[in-house]
């Protein structure tokens, strides 16, 4: 009994000790870049009364902690430079952090085209030339690891990094590109904290305070959670998910033989394919789903080895074609291309069959109808079109949640933002809207709520500047509304708050792919802006055009633009505009003819007399060949409301 007594003392006093050391958030470390001309907070926690000390610089700083053992210093405002080392002095303790550079720091969040790495599951163009070339030892990252709570911490996992070729390929893409620039540009040191989470919305990126203080519809979509016991409700959902993964493992659709085409299909639904099934009924669910699709070969098709190609999935398939199975892929976003032997293929109707598992998020086939195919004799059926599907194992069956960070509003700003409030930054890069774009009236709501909410976090107006949409899907064959679209106006509505701005990138975007490849111009795009609105470059065009007036005569819309740069300029051999609809009245948009007149574009149609609405790239994915002479893209707009 002695002995336990004896090892609770050493315990305690270990304890005690541990507590009485000077501790830092991991955000100040070895490499790190603070923001240069500005007052810098530097924060941290201690024994209760213990005395610090921090020294820079030949700055000497004292500060006392209270009683729940924080402490919290001001340096005096350094430009910019470095190397510089700093000490952090405490009771029984001190920190010592070399390689510290003074510059700027840019905080990068969204959602999975922030997150998207230099070189991972989402490569971008050139990545080995890149990640060859990545030697900016001015540049520094600072990966914020994923995390969430349901109330605000104080600290978050993560480390600085300097950029080089051995460091860069975890770097944010976006960001890095956009460091890159203003490196190059400035020569300054950049620090880019990256703080994003893919497939997120913007809801969890609000803070509690200011969320509440939203109309209740916003809310609504969260009844379920409100006042949950957060470690109750994790315990019960993790039997739930025992429950489901084991359903998963033991599919009925396998047992069944749903892959056979001799079984009945009579109580199936039916979707579009390609497209993915966050836009259907299936869009609040994970696990199995299987379709079918019919297709009718000729004869001098039988007998021979074929190629199919299914496009892109999310995330796992197994593919059969007359009960044979002819392939498996694991992996969100692989295209399915599955070799077809001899004898599988038959004269007349043959049935295609694709399990599809999802883990998170939307699922299905998602991609061009372009790319679903079967491919025989260098001939190419087509399969895209109208398939039947059956849900066989579903995560709502056993009602397991998966506890994402968009269950509940503020989770991702509690973890992942608010432990660097205090910091001093110099502004903020955003890239995030796709997961909102199923509700996109709100995001007029929400993004300036966001954008106010961490300024007032901050305590000023930092600058704020955010990618739109980029085009993705399949383009559409008549004008269509366009849930994409909406969201790009909400983004661009919110270009009215005061030190904002907005990179267009719907010329550079990827149909058959959410995630573009193509992050150099996007990180450029938002550097131009920054370049010109805080680093005094006011000869840099930052905008493509954007619409500023419609003049109607007779037949013909005419339409002005700001942000013209030098003037404007088609990308088209024949000269013609892409991309335009025009309405009359009745508000039933077609097709446009549009061309240069100067610095106007003319908008008609033979089948519009008195038009009274246009649009531009008003769709997922529009056309795009409109740009201003320093060659950026025009912004989609709408006349109509």
């Amino acid at each position: 009994m002695k002995k336990y007594a004896y090892l609770l003392l050493l315990t305690v006093l270990f304890t005690s000790v541990l507590q009485a050391e000077v501790r830092l958030p991991h955000i100040f470390s070895d490499n790190m870049i603070l923001q240069r001309d500005k007052v810098l907070k530097i924060w941290g926690w201690a024994d209760k009364n213990e005395k610090v000390k921090i020294e820079i610089l030949g700055q000497i700083k004292n500060a006392k902690t209270d009683k729940s053992g924080y402490w919290y210093v001001n340096l005096d405002p350094i430009p910019y430079g470095g190397p510089y080392q700093m000490k952090i002095q405490g009771a029984n303790n001190t920190i010592t952090l070399n390689n510290i550079l003074i510059g700027d720091i840019w905080l990068c969040s969204g959602q999975s085209n922030m997150e998207m790495p230099v070189n991972g599951w989402g490569q971008v163009y050139n990545y080995e030339k890149e990640i060859k070339d990545a030697d900016y030892p001015l540049i520094r990252a600072f990966n914020v690891e994923k995390a969430m709570s349901m109330t605000p911490n104080s600290d978050f996992e993560g480390k600085w990094q300097v950029c080089s070729p051995e460091t860069v390929s975890n770097f944010s893409a976006t960001a890095y590109f956009f460091a890159r620039k203003l490196n190059r540009e400035l020569n300054i040191p950049i620090g880019i904290i990256n703080s994003s989470w893919g497939g997120t919305d913007i809801e969890t990126w609000i803070s509690s305070d200011s969320f509440n203080k939203l109309p209740d519809n916003f809310k609504e979509r969260y009844t379920d959670m409100k006042g949950i016991d957060l470690a109750k409700f994790a315990q019960e959902n993790e039997s739930k998910k025992k429950d489901y993964l084991t359903a998963l493992a033991n599919d009925p659709g396998i047992k069944e033989e749903w892959f056979k085409p001799s079984y009945a299909t009579t109580n199936w639904k039916k979707m579009q394919i390609p497209q993915e099934w966050g836009q259907t009924e299936l869009a609040s669910i994970d696990g199995i789903v299987w379709f079918r699709y019919n297709f009718t070969l000729p004869e001098t098709a039988i007998g021979k080895a074929a190629t199919i190609h299914l496009g892109p999935v999310d995330d796992d398939d197994v593919s059969w074609i007359n009960g044979t199975k002819i392939g498996e892929t694991v992996g969100y976003g692989i295209p399915r291309i599955y070799d077809i032997e001899k004898g599988v293929l038959k004269n007349g109707i043959n049935t295609l069959t694709v399990k599809v598992v999802d883990h998170s998020g939307g699922g299905g086939l998602f991609g061009l109808p372009e790319d679903l195919y079967i491919e025989v004799n260098s001939i190419r059926y087509p399969l895209a079109g109208e398939w039947e599907y059956k849900p066989s194992v579903t995560n709502k069956e056993f009602g397991y949640i998966d506890f994402s960070p968009n269950a509940y509003p503020s989770l991702l700003y509690n973890a992942m933002i608010n432990p660097i409030t205090p910091l001093s930054i110099k502004g903020s890069i955003w890239y995030q809207g796709e997961n909102n774009a199923n509700a996109a009236y709100n995001y007029r709501t929400l993004f300036p709520t966001l954008i106010n909410d961490w300024r007032g976090k901050w305590g000023y107006q930092f600058p704020f500047y955010w990618v739109q949409l980029a085009n993705y899907m399949a383009k559409d064959t008549q004008p269509e509304d366009s849930k994409w679209a909406e969201l790009r106006e909400a983004q661009d509505m919110t270009l009215s708050l005061p030190n904002t701005g907005q990179a267009v990138i719907t010329d550079i975007g990827d149909g058959a792919d959410i995630h573009p490849r193509n992050k150099q111009d996007v990180g450029l795009r938002l550097a131009l802006i920054a370049l010109n609105k805080d680093y005094g470059k006011s000869d840099i065009v930052y905008s493509g055009p954007t619409f500023k007036k419609m003049e109607i005569s007779g037949d013909k819309a005419i339409i002005y633009f700001d942000n013209i740069g030098k003037g404007l300029s088609v990308k088209s051999k024949y000269g013609y505009v892409e991309g335009f609809a025009i309405a009359g009245a009745d508000n039933k948009f077609v097709w446009a003819k549009a061309y240069l007149d100067g610095d106007k574009v003319i908008v008609t149609s033979d089948k519009i007399t008195n038009p009274a609405a246009v649009r531009y790239s008003w769709s997922n994915n529009p056309d795009v060949n409109l740009f201003n002479s320093e060659g950026l893209s025009a912004a989609p707009f709408r006349t109509d409301k």
